[in-house]
């Protein structure tokens, strides 16, 4: 049996190796810390440009996590939206990839926290009146975090963008769990999913009660099955609020700060030291998760099924937000992005699958042009109120024809149950 002595000195050796690797973990950090990051194949991406001579067929914003956003005239990432929008005209879309309103989305009237939730959302439906298309998504912030009363959070909200926007699109209409379709030039076809569905608690509108057509969980996916293998002849952006691969928070990755000082998730100036134990939080988010995350069983099935039906279709490009950076993914013949950092930023990892990171504020567009190519271009606010824009750190040309499309190999084939549309 161990002496107190020896017992002393183990636990002195365990905490000497934990503040060891906290140290280097931390300086590791400061290196990188929201720097670009780019893989070392793609570090020659200045070099590429689009080709001039090619008119643009349609360009698409994609713009996550806007729940937080100045009230005041000068948020930064609105701002360098505006001026997106300007450029772009009537030939273009902008997708709002969900978490529009923090920190629980829209409450009832008689609510107290109704008129800054409202101020919040009206900002962004004044900043999106212009000529081309908006198509709003719902995140797990608007379902009220996944509580069991979300679903009537939900219902709001999107009564409240049909009103107050009725030129919007908010998708999938009613909460269903059905992809929806959005035709948006020759050959552009935009599907929105409803992420949250599957990992909301309480009500899930599901069945024709409802207005959905899908009557059991397992039906969303082989809708969407069968509107990729009936739209193999398009190029498809498919666009939903949770990531499918990510290197922040919601795919396991913390700071030495959130070891360190655990309470900070729950108040930011809860600087309460606790090495070791506040290590238990990131450990158990890692392997267990919350709903929001993708280690929890939720969010896995999901997840799991989702990239089971994507892998199949070469160079479908999928959006997401959630996570509070921006993040690109070049993975089993697809284009993964992560562009959420609309109002907030967060920590996000470099390396591992990852061929492009940022914590930083902006969001991510591609372009799409005649001559079949499509661009995924990074724009960020490069002042305080986003009046200026910073210096591009990352560009790259996803799709190179119109013969790179989901299985252009194959014969276009028509499904039998196609999922709902929204054209």
């Amino acid at each position: 049996m161990p002496t107190p002595t020896l017992l002393f000195y183990i636990l002195l050796s365990i905490n000497l190796v934990l503040i060891g690797w906290l140290l280097w973990r931390y300086v590791q950090e400061r290196r990188f810390r929201r720097l670009p990051y780019i893989a070392p194949a793609v570090r020659d991406w200045e070099q590429h440009q689009p080709d001039p001579s090619s008119p643009l067929r349609h360009r698409i914003a994609l713009v996550g996590d806007l729940g937080a956003v100045a009230t005041d005239g000068r948020d930064p990432v609105l701002n360098l939206l505006h001026s997106w929008l300007e450029e772009a005209g009537a030939n273009s879309t902008v997708v709002i990839l969900g978490d529009n309103v923090y920190p629980t989305g829209l409450p009832a009237e008689t609510s107290i926290g109704r008129a800054a939730a409202e101020r919040r959302l009206d900002i962004q439906l004044d900043a999106l009146r212009y000529p081309g298309r908006v198509v709003f998504l719902s995140g797990n912030h608007d379902w009220n975090k996944g509580r069991s009363d979300g679903f009537q959070y939900l219902l709001r909200q999107e009564a409240y963008v049909r009103e107050h926007l009725p030129a919007a699109q908010y998708l999938p209409p009613g909460g269903c769990p059905d992809p929806v379709t959005v035709q948006l030039a020759d050959n552009l076809l935009l599907v929105v999913l409803n992420t949250q569905w599957w990992v909301q608690h309480g009500t899930r509108p599901l069945g024709a009660a409802y207005g959905c057509k899908a009557t059991d969980s397992r039906m969303p996916f082989q809708q969407l099955q069968l509107l990729l293998d009936a739209n193999r002849h398009q190029q498809i952006v498919v666009a939903g609020h949770h990531p499918l691969y990510s290197n922040a928070m919601h795919g396991g990755q913390f700071t030495t700060k959130q070891h360190v000082f655990p309470l900070t998730a729950v108040h930011k100036r809860a600087y309460v030291p606790l090495p070791g134990v506040g290590s238990l939080f990131p450990i158990y988010r890692r392997i267990v998760g919350a709903e929001e995350d993708m280690a929890h069983p939720r969010y896995r099935k999901m997840r799991r099924r989702l990239l089971r039906v994507l892998h199949q279709f070469p160079n479908i490009i999928y959006a997401a937000g959630h996570d509070h950076n921006l993040q690109y993914f070049a993975y089993k013949n697809g284009h993964y992005l992560v562009s959420g950092s609309g109002s907030k930023t967060a920590y996000v990892g470099k390396g591992g699958k990852a061929t492009f990171t940022h914590e930083h504020k902006g969001f991510f567009t591609l372009d799409f042009y005649e001559n079949g190519e499509a661009w995924l271009r990074t724009l960020e606010p490069g002042n305080a109120d986003g009046t200026e824009r910073a210096p591009e750190p990352f560009r790259r040309r996803l799709l190179s024809s119109l013969g790179d499309i989901s299985g252009a190999a194959s014969t276009p084939t028509r499904a039998s149950a196609p999922a709902s549309s929204a054209d």
